[in-house]
């Protein structure tokens, strides 16, 4: 029997969200028939160790955020030579640092909204970008931390004074429609719509609260802009050199009508495997179910180096 470490947890601020993957992924990985070995991971290396002590066959990465998505737990996974789920080391580094990450869909000629970084300071010294603009943390995931500055919005400079990191990623904003798109392998399985419930924006509650948002699949656009999503995504896939799946965030700017202008936001190396989560949706709806998704992504799981 198939041996399967499942990393969850982790000590980001998405380590709730990690728990829900992780919860999700050991019942699918248990239906297939591996034996599973969850893993609390923590800070305490050492005690990572132990924990994978006996050696796993597999370790299946629900991590989510810092420390489990940015390249940190892939280099572990690299020196003790066990395979593993998801993206590589550089490929996970570099999505995670969304400026970094733009600099490489810019080279591959890919959709991208303008954006400058700056230090906190600069945030308060006025309007680096014209209104709307959204700034950002450079390297968070789940929205965490995502604001959009909008038109005589009157509390941005006392919160830009404030602002909670050290860097920010401001960028202009694109009207428009959420659309995501997931990549299995060298496959760009389909295009999903997501609106918030109650919210102008798809942040940390639309994503994981029950009801947050409505998912739309297949996205309800035009059939040219839908092929532009798709292959739009499966070419950030390769230009980050992912492996296993990821997810790309786009924006949809059909405000002059249809079809519009389809964007990169951003290339997710771990997404989300919770109830509310969008890649097994899309699976779904292309006639992968939950555990036949996590098989695959046993089956591909593989060192780098």
């Amino acid at each position: 029997m198939t041996r399967v470490a499942l990393l969850m947890g982790g000590w980001s601020v998405e380590r709730e969200v990690s728990l829900s993957s992780g919860a999700e992924c050991a019942k699918a990985l248990e239906a297939e028939g591996y034996e599973v070995m969850p893993v609390d991971v923590t800070r305490d290396l050492d005690g990572l160790l132990k924990a994978l002590t006996p050696r796993p066959d597999v370790a299946f990465n629900a991590l989510h955020g810092r420390g489990g998505e940015d390249g940190t737990i892939q280099g572990v996974l690299e020196f003790l030579r066990i395979p593993y789920t998801h993206s590589g080391v550089l490929a996970s580094a570099i999505a995670m640092h969304k400026p970094t990450a733009k600099a490489v869909f810019a080279a591959a000629g890919l959709p991208l909204a303008e954006s400058r970084v700056v230090r906190r300071a600069e945030l308060a010294e006025g309007d680096l970008l014209p209104r709307p603009f959204v700034a950002k943390p450079v390297n968070e995931g789940s929205s965490v931390g995502v604001r959009i500055v909008r038109e005589h919005d009157n509390s941005w400079a006392e919160e830009a004074k404030s602002w909670a990191y050290e860097e920010a990623l401001v960028e202009r904003y694109v009207p428009g429609r959420e659309i995501t798109v997931a990549v299995l392998g060298d496959r760009a399985l389909g295009a999903l719509e997501i609106r918030p419930a109650n919210a102008t924006m798809y942040d940390y509650h639309a994503k994981y609260a029950p009801g947050g948002s409505e998912h739309l699949i297949p996205a309800p656009i035009h059939p040219r802009a839908y092929q532009q999503a798709l292959d739009i995504s499966l070419r950030a896939h390769r230009a980050l050199g992912c492996r296993g799946v990821s997810r790309a965030d786009l924006r949809y700017d059909d405000t002059a009508g249809e079809p519009g202008r389809m964007v990169l936001l951003e290339v997710n190396t771990q997404p989300g495997m919770t109830p509310t989560s969008l890649v097994p949706d899309i699976a779904r709806h292309v006639g992968i179910e939950f555990p036949a998704l996590v098989r695959w992504m046993v089956e591909h799981a593989a060192c780098d180096f």
